[in-house]
């Protein structure tokens, strides 16, 4: 229902739902003629085009960061499918950003193992020490800090990850130096897996393109001596297995 003002009212501006104009903006052309190629790429793997969604998701967020409207128009005309049913999908996965991040994703664990061992901690002490809140980015767009649920990492609890490489055995103070490092461009290197690259990188790789990084595919982590545990005493092996405390001081299994 519509509302006519008396006379000598101002009129009432128009109501606003929040509704982005429609259609949205293309890339410039000589960026989408670069993700185009990129994307048929992508596509040629599959046999339903379709199923090439999610790698060509993390290709517009390494052009920009995240999955804008302008990534989901392109999505969905490369693969014929509706802006709707990309943004169906770019919502449902936490790895799409929806807005502009930094340039390292710093995710807390705050799952419950991580959590009473620490992580929570760390998780509040970061937002007090960076000055930002859950899903939000520090003035100089280095650093998005967020709380994730649980990595496959628990014996290495509580854990840190950085662009999804992973920082084990975190205190408050460490993850407040690596923060600290990496606002200041120092490098920062992983408990474990690749060295660490920017936020975009990360996601060209994930879309299924080679890092051509010196060193990158070699690097690797495994399994910890706490995960091992069980398989070794299913073996018949010493139960006493050495393991590290999430302190960093070493325990052996059974508590000797």
């Amino acid at each position: 229902m519509t509302t006519v003002p008396s006379r000598g009212e101002t009129p009432a501006a128009p109501l606003s739902l929040g509704m982005p104009q429609l259609p949205a903006p293309d890339y410039p052309a000589e960026v989408r003629e670069r993700l185009a190629a990129d994307a048929a790429e992508v596509i040629a793997r599959y046999p339903d085009s379709r199923s090439a969604l999610l790698p060509l998701l993390h290709l517009t967020q390494s052009e920009e960061g995240y999955v804008s409207r302008t990534g989901i128009r392109f999505c969905a005309e490369v693969l014929g499918l509706t802006t709707a049913e990309v943004t169906a999908v770019a919502t449902f996965y936490t790895m799409y950003r929806r807005r502009p991040s930094g340039d390292y994703q710093v995710g807390v664990c705050t799952n419950t193992l991580c959590a009473v061992m620490g992580g929570d901690a760390i998780f509040e002490e970061l937002k007090e020490h960076l000055g930002v809140g859950n899903n939000e980015t520090t003035p100089d767009g280095k650093v998005t800090l967020e709380h994730i649920e649980c990595n496959a990492a628990c014996d290495f609890a509580p854990v840190v990850m950085v662009n999804w490489e992973f920082f084990d055995n975190q205190t408050p103070e460490s993850a407040k130096a690596m923060v600290d490092d990496l606002l200041a461009g120092r490098p920062v290197e992983p408990t474990r897996g690749a060295p660490l690259c920017t936020y975009k990188e990360t996601a060209r790789i994930l879309a299924g393109f080679p890092d051509e990084r010196e060193g990158a595919v070699e690097a690797t982590g495994g399994a910890g001596p706490a995960s091992l545990a069980g398989l070794r005493l299913a073996r018949g092996e010493s139960p006493h297995t050495s393991v590290v405390h999430p302190r960093g001081e070493a325990t052996t299994k059974g508590g000797e």
